[in-house]
């Protein structure tokens, strides 16, 4: 059995079956919905809400900021210790501030996620994370790999709901 295959697979699968399909046609006011208030959200400036520790409950996000999430804190900042991406952070990254631009920044970080995982040796899988992965820098890699499955899988099913919210909510041109 090719482990490495095995991971891949498992996130691509649900990319290209389920997630990035459910992502097609994101209008900007999809992107940007707020469905309860005081959500935190990437604004049309390009700033984006996030304090470290977030309050406690922490506030509901929008589509917008559950992509910048994806996009930066799970693809871009691992693409960058692991795969020799450019330097990436919550403070400096360019928030998208229309849907188009992040389904782009997504796909990209995606592309370089996957080819990065898929050029893993079963060494490479077996040697720690480290430091760029804090406390679980003495971690297996491929625990690292498990865990953005996870995140990719769990965080798209919050978009794709939020979707689901904005098409059947009486308040938006979503649910013509």
């Amino acid at each position: 059995m090719d482990i490495t295959a095995q991971l891949a697979d498992q996130l691509d699968f649900h990319w290209t079956g389920h997630l990035r399909p459910r992502l097609d046609g994101l209008t900007d006011d999809e992107y940007f919905w707020q469905p309860v208030p005081n959500c935190w959200t990437v604004h049309p400036d390009g700033s984006i809400d996030f304090t470290y520790p977030e309050p406690q409950p922490a506030p509901f996000t929008t589509i917008a900021w559950r992509l910048a999430h994806v996009i930066v804190g799970v693809f871009a900042m691992r693409n960058h210790s692991h795969f020799g991406a450019p330097a990436a952070s919550y403070q400096t990254w360019q928030y998208a501030t229309d849907a188009a631009t992040a389904l782009r920044q997504l796909d990209e970080q995606y592309q370089r996620w996957i080819d990065g995982v898929r050029s893993l040796s079963l060494d490479d899988l077996n040697r720690p994370c480290g430091p760029a992965e804090g406390p679980y820098a003495d971690y297996p890699f491929i625990a690292l790999v498990l865990h953005i499955n996870r995140e990719v899988i769990h965080h798209g099913a919050e978009i794709a709901c939020i979707r689901d919210l904005y098409a059947h909510n009486t308040n938006t041109k979503g649910n013509q």
